[in-house]
């Protein structure tokens, strides 16, 4: 039997490293912000024929083509089905630039072109939408951790349960916004509302399965399988190790699926979900549990493996 839980200095060694480069990436680089986040201009892109259902997908992806060679690789465009236009939100621009833009879609589709009068979107409205977005999270952990310590009352000191649980979940939302900040730097990747959506399933999924490796904690004390900590939660560590492993990779078999065929509109959204669903594999196995026996053996001055 494989001691995880013994070799708990080596995974906080490892986990404190990357989450350190995470912390700095971010304070160094800050993360961009996309157009929700930023402000821009949002305007509705009318074609004449209209543009059928069915044609729509391809229609949409020449769209988005011509758009980035217009100089807004940034921009986010919807059909709306109803109407049959399309919704299309970028970064400023001006009335003259709309005109240049409606002449040379014109051009390339060989329709006519009516562009809505545009509409800016207030960088103040961006920012009360990102603060929104962080009291949600903030708001979703509390929730975590009171449900968590309620869920294992029974237990010595649940508070200790839901602590390691979000200690976990706080780990795994940094590194997937550190990694995000290196890629803003590195390729111009920004943030949007999709990437919070993204980060708040990746907190949902980490909550999952550090709560099923806490489950099985517990049911092992119940069975009293022994009468040190530490055993216990290595075994129910390898327990659930197996049903872990697989769950995550039928997962990454869905995100990548959704990566190659679900539209370059998903792909930032899609990268969220995959840095998330590894770090929470690997938080929920090697740092909730080992994290918990630390604290109820009081083993603070032993975190790293260099530590007497």
């Amino acid at each position: 039997m494989i001691d995880f839980v013994g070799k708990k200095q080596w995974f906080f060694l490892i986990s404190a490293i990357v989450m350190g480069v995470a912390i700095i990436s971010l304070a160094v680089f800050k993360l961009q912000p996309g157009i929700d986040f930023s402000g821009g201009t949002s305007m509705t892109i009318n074609f004449t024929p209209k543009v059928e259902q069915s044609e729509s997908p391809q229609f949409q992806s020449q769209l988005r083509q011509e758009v980035t060679n217009f100089g807004h690789p940034e921009a986010i465009i919807q059909f709306q089905r109803e109407s049959r236009d399309f919704l299309v939100r970028m970064k400023f621009i001006s009335l003259e630039e709309v005109s240049e833009l409606r002449d040379r879609l014109e051009a390339n589709f060989q329709r006519d072109v009516e562009i809505s009068v545009p509409l800016e979107m207030s960088p103040t409205v961006a920012a009360e939408t990102a603060r929104n977005a962080g009291s949600a999270m903030i708001i979703a952990a509390v929730a975590m951790l009171l449900y968590i310590a309620w869920a294992f009352r029974r237990m010595p000191k649940p508070f200790r349960w839901g602590t390691c649980a979000i200690i976990a979940l706080i780990y795994n939302v940094l590194i997937v916004v550190g990694i995000f900040s290196i890629l803003g730097q590195v390729a111009n990747v920004e943030v949007d509302a999709m990437f919070i959506t993204g980060v708040l399933a990746v907190v949902g999924y980490s909550i999952n399965n550090t709560v099923v490796v806490f489950d099985r904690i517990r049911e092992n004390m119940s069975k009293g399988i022994s009468p040190d900590f530490a055993v216990t939660v290595n075994s129910s560590i390898i327990e659930t190790l197996g049903r872990s492993l697989n769950t995550s990779l039928t997962t990454l078999c869905v995100i990548l699926a959704l990566f190659l065929f679900g539209g370059a509109t998903i792909h930032h959204f899609i990268l969220v979900l995959l840095i998330g669903l590894l770090a929470g594999t690997y938080s929920s196995l090697f740092i909730a549990g080992p994290l918990l026996v630390v604290w109820e053996k009081g083993e603070w001055s032993k975190l790293l493996p260099f530590a007497k």
